[in-house]
C-alpha cells in the first residue's frame, strides 16, 4: 500500500500487481476513498462502476502527462500514443481538481 496527499487529504493508493487487481480496478465501488495505480498500461475502462472517477496518466517518472476529471462509467480511455510506459492512476471524483499536466506525484510507502 502507499499513500498520496493531494490538497492537504491523503489517499490510500493500492499498486494493481495481480491479474485480478487489474481486472477489477474499482469496479462496482462505492463511496470511493482510495486510489488504484495501474503501472506501464496505456488504457483503461469504467464499464461496471458505480460512481465517476478521475483518471491522472503519469509518464515513468510520476510527471502528470493527462487527466481527465470526473470520467463517467461506460467508457473507454486511451492514453496518448506519443507518452510510452505510461501509468495510470484512478482516484475519486474530484480528487484531481486542483491538479494539472506537469505536476509531479510522490508516492510514500508504508
Amino acid at each position: 500500500m502507499m499513500k498520496l496527499t493531494i490538497n492537504n487529504h491523503t489517499y490510500n493508493i493500492v499498486n494493481a500487481k495481480s491479474f485480478w487487481q487489474k481486472f477489477m480496478g474499482l469496479m462496482g465501488q462505492k463511496n470511493i476513498n482510495y486510489g488504484m495505480l495501474f503501472k506501464n498500461i496505456g488504457s483503461i475502462h469504467t464499464f461496471f462502476m458505480k460512481e465517476n472517477i478521475d483518471v491522472i496518466v503519469l509518464d515513468k517518472d510520476n510527471y502528470i502527462v493527462d487527466i481527465r476529471q470526473n470520467m463517467q462509467k461506460n467508457h473507454i480511455y486511451i492514453a496518448q500514443k506519443k507518452h510510452k510506459k505510461t501509468s495510470i492512476l484512478e482516484l475519486p471524483q474530484n480528487a484531481s481538481k486542483n491538479l494539472k499536466v506537469g505536476d509531479y506525484l510522490t508516492f510514500i510507502s508504508e
